[in-house]
């Protein structure tokens, strides 16, 4: 595979690679620096990368991975999901501060996750990934995805109605 053929193949998923990696690592730098850790690591293999089935999906699997090693390597107590493409542009003054201290909540709440839920919730509802994309990442099958999904869903659901109706008493 030649220079060409290779950016041809990584273009349409390189921003998710970054996007992965900042919601792993925090920090824009870090996520940059693993971005290009993985883009190097897929360069060294770019003759194999045709035997794969997703060559994206090996991406972000790579990705996951050198995120979880350098946190283990900084003995990082604590991973967070920073997600600020989220706005409302025809709402209101008054509903666009409702929405972003609600998805202020859902960030902290998300944030409280274990890790293998908060790394489903950011690739299927912030990425959109497919879930059998996800397994293949995750090395776990379809549907102990979609538990893990929905375990984590709930979790910020009931937090979520915990925060809003904080003071309220329902009869």
């Amino acid at each position: 595979m030649n220079q060409q053929e290779f950016i041809k193949t990584i273009s349409p998923f390189k921003d998710r690679i970054f996007r992965l990696a900042k919601r792993l690592l925090v920090s824009n730098e870090e996520a940059e620096d693993a971005t290009q850790e993985v883009l190097v690591r897929l360069w060294n293999n770019r003759e194999k990368l045709g035997g794969y089935a997703s060559v994206e999906a090996l991406a972000m699997t790579i990705t996951k991975n050198y995120c979880l090693d350098q946190l283990k390597s900084k003995r990082a107590s604590e991973l967070r999901i920073v997600h600020s493409n989220y706005t409302d542009r025809e709402a209101g003054l008054q509903q666009q501060a409702e929405d972003r201290d609600s998805w202020n909540w859902v960030e902290k709440i998300i944030a409280t996750l274990p890790e293998q839920q908060r790394m489903i919730v950011q690739m299927r509802d912030i990425e959109e990934y497919e879930f059998e994309d996800i397994a293949k990442i995750m090395d776990m099958n379809e549907t102990a995805v979609r538990v893990a999904l929905s375990r984590a869903r709930k979790t910020i659901r009931e937090e979520l109605l915990k925060k809003h109706s904080y003071g309220i008493t329902v009869n």
